[in-house]
């Protein structure tokens, strides 16, 4: 007796192919597929139901109303709008053309930034973590390949040594291994009982701070330089109607977090040097004559040097711990002679990155709990597992500074007595390896913002349709689940979602092209 055929439960004889033939074969098809267009190339969109109402613009009148029951699938899909390339490759795609403008109008200026912001002076900082004991590492001293990411360059031996030796546990001290770029032991510490994992998980949650105090180092440094120089300081009225006096330059920045293989995040930052308008605070104007990119570059190596920090007490270490940058701090010059760093290179490099978290390890893992940690942390397991187990052994309730007996169950904030535990969050960001900040940040003025850019979108698209301009789109709706229905609607989906955005991707090589011929024949 042969099995009956499911087109929506997969794992019986239908199957994938059979579920995409059943659902194009259906009647309403083609209306489906328009319906599922908003969603379409989403790894796992959000299905909602509830009730759809058209509201006249002007006079606020329901035109009409629609419930999702008489919608195909009975549900509204959207797309679930995650910016991880690992969980949605579709929605990390749009997720990164936004910040590739983000990055790119703080450079050459549009979407309501001035074009003005290209004359400013720019620097390219890159800022690494400190070394927490010895790992195995690629190096190439000269690159003489096209294209990094297809390297095929002879690196040097990965930790030569003059002598040969072992570390106190046993283990090489050395590695004269040449590495490939996709070795799995890059990264990965040559001994990891000599290797301190609590100050790397310790280091990625204060990360943020040290980078908050280092660009307040930078600002200060530039302000005393001025007054050196004898640049006076701007006098502004507040909305209030107060009168400040400011520092005559203002620092931009964009920042894009990335981990690295060893896990330790570090970071890739634009700062761009503003002036003050003492008529208009918030315009974006040069700064003055007096100040210039060389300043800007000696400011950020000064910071760098020269801030730390150094965290709560914890009882697993009275003193805390010292967070800083490390040796390594890159800096570099948009636009400039060499071509090497140009304005397209460097957002499209950063909007790369912004799509990422911890893939660099080979691990991406979801929020971890008490019911899971024991799945990934094992004090004595490999390099990713001790960092983990680090942020929980951290993380736990501690005892507080008046405490005398033993520690009580803290809350899920790791809170004893009523006072928070400093921390705490490493648990939280456990399956991050302690770091808790965004991936992509700016300074209010740098340039747009993701919101911006995502209204604009919107807009474009409620007016694209004429007949839709003068209304607007009011959802009472509830969350229903999350995926598609099937394998073989995700499939059609996504299939129909490709080819839309080729088709746009050709349209606009034509519209390109056409441009090009008519400039050429004027």
């Amino acid at each position: 007796m042969s099995t009956p055929l499911d087109p929506y439960r997969p794992g019986l004889a239908s199957g994938r192919d059979a579920q995409a033939l059943h659902r194009a074969t259906m009647p309403a098809f083609s209306g489906w597929l328009e319906h599922t267009a908003p969603a379409g190339g989403c790894a796992r969109p959000i299905r909602l139901t509830g009730t759809i109402a058209a509201v006249d613009a002007d006079s606020g009148r329901i035109l009409r109303e629609q419930h999702t029951d008489e919608l195909p699938d009975q549900a509204l899909y959207k797309a679930c709008g995650t910016r991880r390339e690992a969980q949605c490759p579709d929605c990390a795609w749009v997720y990164a053309g936004d910040a590739y403008q983000v990055v790119r109008c703080g450079l050459t200026g549009g979407k309501g930034v001035p074009a003005s912001v290209g004359r400013h002076p720019v620097v390219f900082a890159t800022f690494t973590a400190p070394s927490f004991g010895p790992v195995h590492h690629r190096h190439v001293p000269r690159h003489t390949c096209a294209t990094r990411q297809r390297c095929a360059c002879r690196p040097t031996p990965c930790r030569a040594r003059t002598t040969a030796g072992t570390c106190p546990h046993g283990q090489p001290a050395a590695c004269l291994a040449r590495h490939d770029a996709d070795d799995p032991r890059l990264g990965q510490p040559l001994c990891l009982d000599c290797y301190d994992h609590d100050h790397q998980v310790v280091w990625n949650y204060f990360s943020g701070e040290l980078w908050r105090r280092t660009k307040q180092a930078i600002d200060r440094h530039l302000a005393a330089l001025c007054r050196r120089r004898g640049i006076p300081k701007v006098r502004i009225v507040t909305a209030s109607g107060k009168v400040r006096w400011v520092p005559p330059v203002r620092v931009s920045h964009g920042k894009v977090a990335e981990m690295q293989r060893r896990a330790a995040a570090h970071f890739h930052v634009l700062l761009r040097l503003d002036g003050v308008d003492p008529d208009d605070p918030d315009a974006l104007v040069p700064p003055p004559a007096g100040i210039t990119v060389n300043d800007l570059e000696a400011a950020v190596h000064t910071a760098a040097s020269r801030i730390t920090v150094t965290t709560p007490p914890h009882p697993d270490r009275p003193h805390g711990w010292l967070v800083a940058w490390g040796e390594q701090v890159d800096v570099g010059r948009i636009n400039s002679a060499s071509g090497e760093l140009t304005d397209g290179k460097v957002a499209a490099y950063l909007a790369k990155y912004a799509t990422k978290a911890t893939e660099a390890t080979g691990h991406s893992f979801t929020r971890l709990t008490p019911a899971t940690i024991d799945d990934y942390a094992d004090p004595e397991g490999d390099h990713l597992a001790r960092l983990i187990d680090a942020c929980w052994r951290l993380g736990r309730p501690t005892h507080n500074a008046t405490a005398t007996g033993p520690a009580t169950t803290g809350d899920r904030q790791g809170q004893l007595d009523g006072k928070p535990n400093p921390y705490a969050g490493l648990r939280r960001w456990a399956h991050m390896l302690g770091f808790g900040g965004h991936f992509l940040t700016k300074a209010r003025r740098y340039s747009v913002t993701f919101g911006q850019l995502r209204d604009t979108r919107a807009t474009y698209r409620r007016t694209e349709d004429d007949d839709t301009a003068d209304t607007v789109t009011v959802g009472t709706l509830t969350y229903a689940g999350a995926g598609w229905l099937s394998d073989g609607d995700a499939l059609l989906a996504n299939t129909a979602a490709r080819q839309r955005r080729e088709s746009r991707r050709v349209g606009r090589e034509e519209l390109a092209h056409e441009a090009w011929l008519i400039g050429a024949a004027a």
